[in-house]
């Protein structure tokens, strides 16, 4: 996988580094961009053991590192290393589907993507993602538009297709 933007890493890990081993990468992929001096609307996702997993209005879901519709990321972020196990990842992600983020629980201001690459993030190796992207929901509806689009924005529930649902589907 090629980075289409920025690598904050030494250099852009490629396909094999981000399928093996034991280090996280965080992975952006912008939405949006509003009228505001901002790079965008922040997608995010955790690479770990091989996947890219991420929150969204269908619950946790994984597939291949840039294997959604939205494709390669914009940005890498290595966060470190890990020494969780990739069986007490994937049965923490199940405790996290069953419940904190289920399909329906998504919001995209509140409790997004952002939100469980945020919790994963801190799990896995103990630091935050950077808070440009943690800070935007605040950030957006600080303007006019945002106020505006906040109704529209607040039904839409986003979910990259090109994921495999892991858990945590929507229940009406």
């Amino acid at each position: 996988m090629r980075c289409s933007g920025l690598c904050l890493t030494s250099q852009c890990p490629t396909s094999t580094e981000l399928l093996a081993g034991r280090i996280i990468y965080l992975t952006t992929f912008s939405l949006f961009v509003t009228g505001k001096q901002l790079d965008g609307i922040w997608h995010t996702a955790i690479v770990a053991y091989g996947e890219e997993f991420f929150f969204g209005g269908e619950g946790i879901s994984s597939c291949p590192p840039g294997g959604t519709m939205l494709g390669p990321p914009d940005t890498v972020v290595e966060l470190g290393e890990t020494e969780v196990s990739e069986e007490i990842f994937m049965d923490y992600l199940s405790s996290l589907g069953e419940n904190t983020y289920r399909g329906d629980r998504y919001r995209l201001f509140e409790h997004n993507c952002n939100t469980f690459t945020n919790e994963v993030a801190q799990f896995m190796t103990g630091r935050s993602i950077p808070s440009y992207i943690t800070d935007l929901p605040s950030e957006v509806l600080s303007t006019p538009f945002g106020q505006i689009l906040r109704p529209i924005l607040d039904s839409i529930h986003i979910a990259p297709p090109g994921g495999n649902v892991i858990n945590g589907g929507r229940n009406m």
